[in-house]
Formats: structure tokens, C-alpha cells, sequence
């Protein structure tokens, strides 16, 4: 992705929005139930995809009617919220996923070795059930956007979509063999953003607005703009320009199509930057400020406090990652 200015013709907003969630070491694991079973999950992970690939399951969310999994579905659940994942949604949990999917008991004691069947498969030899459970540990802020446009779970069935990409993540999650952590990192990516453009492009997920703004020959043009080069001294005129358009009439179109203004939209896009840019350990306020186009370190700084409610310096050396997530998660749920 284009942070410092370079232009990338290929990217678009969800392209832009999904840098965020890239998997950098994501925790993959396959699960080998046999019934009954139940998994209660409190990873406190911000985003997991669960793959069923035999058998079926439920999803239970606190009091939400349970969903049923079959063959081939593909769920993402939006964290950081525990639920649990069971063979029938009236048994009840014998095992747990705590931070950092360490599996457990109910009362806390380690299962990882007793019930270990080989690399990244955990469960009972010769199951009934096989779940693939991928889950995104990062916190980053550019995922913000992504995070509030999903429900809390959306799930594809078997016969919405037709990708390759499951089987391919089967066959690969087993595998111990040198790089293998990049290679399921990446596929866990392709993955994610092939479910995630099925279910956009489903008539009753109410997708947001910048989504189905990206088909907009004019919008879609000023998106992609923006998501490539931050750092530009974009102003609505010159963004009308560029896409051969009045400021008027590009005002008015972003606006109906997106939900807000073109600049209310790069402002939120750019401090969603540097929040994700402010984690990284050799990075200067001043460095962030140029990166997201900010002309100094006190202009990023005002703005980041008017919408975070802190300092860049104090948001950096600030509350845990998991804290920041249940902040954020809040807002989506409000």
C-alpha cells in the first residue's frame, strides 16, 4: 500500500481497508471434534474466519438464536466478544480458547498437549468434524472502518460462493516445512477478502457506503485517490479535477454515496493511519505526520486528539492492544 505517495492504479477502498487486517503470524489451527463438543472461545481476537470443511457445527453468541454451520460454509465473526462453536448448541462448553489460543479447560488447565494430534491440529483422532479457525491478533486502527461495517457474524453457505481457496487452506495448514507461517498468513488473506467481497456483494448485507461507492466511475475514482496517496495536499478541487467533475457536483455525489464529506472522509482515513503507523517502534510523530499529510508534528497531533481523545505520544504508550480493541468495538456495536 501507497502511504508515502506512490500511486498504486489498483487499489480501492476495501483493498485499502483490508491492509489492515493482513495476517502477520495469524494463529491458525485445525479442529478434529467427534460429538458431543463444545469450544467456548475468548480469544479477544478482532476478527476470526472459521471454515468448516466436515461435519457441522453451531455458532452461539450470547443470547442471538444460534447460527448452524454445514459443509463449506464459511463464518467471520467480529470480536472481541467470546462465543462458542459447538456440535449442538445444547451442549454445554467442556473446553476453552483463551488469548493467545491457548486451549484449555474450564478451569484453566492446559489441553495443548493432551489433546494435540500434530502441527496446528488440535482435537480428537478420527473426528466427525473439521473446523479451520483463523484468527487476526493485530489491533491496528486502519481496521476500524472494516470492523463497524461487519455484523457481529456473517456467515456464507456452502452453495454462495465457489473458491478453491478452503481446500488450499486444508491442505497447507498441517504442513511444517521452512516459510509455511508466511504461506498460511497469505492465504488466510485471500481467503478473508474473497468471503468478505461475496458478502458485500449479497443484496441484504447492507453494505456500507464506501463499498458500494467504489463502483461509482467518480467516487470510486476519488477513493482510490485518497487511499493511495494520504499524503497528498488533497482539497475537494483538486479531487473534482482530477475526476473531471464540479466540486459541487463531487461534493454532493460523495456525500449521497459514502455518507460524509470527501474531506471528513480522508481526514478519519489518514488518522486511521497513523493510529496503525504510531505502533510501529521506530516511528517519529513527525515521520507519521508527513506519511498521512499532516504538514507538522502539532497539526497531526491536534487533529488525532480531536478525534481520539488523546495524544499521539500518550495514544502510542497508552492502554493495551486488547484494551484498544474493546474501545473500538464498542463504538461498532453503538
Amino acid at each position: 500500500m501507497a502511504y508515502g505517495g506512490v500511486y498504486n492504479p489498483g487499489m480501492d477502498a476495501l483493498a485499502g481497508l483490508l491492509e489492515g487486517p493482513r495476517a502477520r503470524g495469524a494463529l491458525l489451527l485445525r479442529a478434529v471434534m467427534d460429538p458431543p463438543w463444545s469450544i467456548l472461545v475468548k480469544d479477544e481476537a478482532p476478527l476470526t474466519l472459521l471454515a468448516l470443511t466436515r461435519g457441522r457445527a453451531w455458532v452461539v453468541i450470547g443470547s442471538n438464536p444460534p447460527t448452524e454451520l454445514a459443509p463449506g460454509a464459511v463464518a467471520i465473526l467480529r470480536g472481541p466478544d467470546p462465543y462458542i462453536v459447538a456440535d449442538d448448541p445444547a451442549t454445554p462448553p467442556q473446553t476453552m480458547v483463551v488469548p493467545g489460543g491457548e486451549c484449555a479447560t474450564l478451569t484453566g488447565e492446559s489441553l495443548c498437549e493432551r489433546m494435540g494430534l500434530g502441527v496446528r491440529t488440535w482435537g480428537t483422532a478420527g473426528g466427525a468434524t473439521t473446523v479451520l479457525i483463523g484468527t487476526y491478533q493485530m489491533r491496528g486502527e486502519v481496521s476500524r472502518r472494516l470492523l463497524t461495517a461487519l455484523p457481529r457474524l456473517a456467515v456464507l453457505p456452502a452453495g454462495a460462493w465457489d473458491t478453491p481457496l478452503t481446500e488450499l487452506l486444508e491442505s497447507e495448514i498441517a504442513k511444517d516445512v521452512p516459510g509455511q507461517d508466511v504461506v498460511l498468513d497469505r492465504l488466510l488473506d485471500l481467503l478473508l477478502i474473497a468471503a468478505l467481497r461475496t458478502w458485500f456483494s449479497r443484496p441484504d448485507a447492507g453494505a456500507p457506503g464506501w463499498y458500494r461507492a467504489a463502483a461509482d466511475p467518480v467516487v470510486g475514482r476519488v477513493l482510490r485517490l485518497m487511499h493511495d496517496d494520504p499524503a497528498r495536499a488533497w482539497t475537494v478541487a483538486s479531487l473534482a479535477e482530477a475526476c473531471g467533475v464540479s466540486r459541487a457536483a463531487l461534493a454532493r455525489r460523495f456525500t449521497e454515496l459514502v455518507g460524509e464529506p470527501p474531506m471528513s472522509y480522508l481526514t478519519d482515513w489518514r488518522l486511521a493511519l497513523a493510529a496503525d503507523l504510531l505502533r510501529e517502534p521506530d516511528a517519529t510523530i513527525a515521520s507519521v505526520a508527513r506519511r498521512v499529510g499532516y504538514g507538522s508534528p502539532f497539526a497531526l497531533s491536534a487533529a488525532f486528539k480531536r478525534v481520539h481523545g488523546v495524544s499521539p505520544s500518550a495514544f502510542r504508550s497508552g492502554p493495551p492492544e486488547s484494551e484498544a480493541l474493546a474501545t473500538l468495538a464498542a463504538g461498532a456495536r453503538g
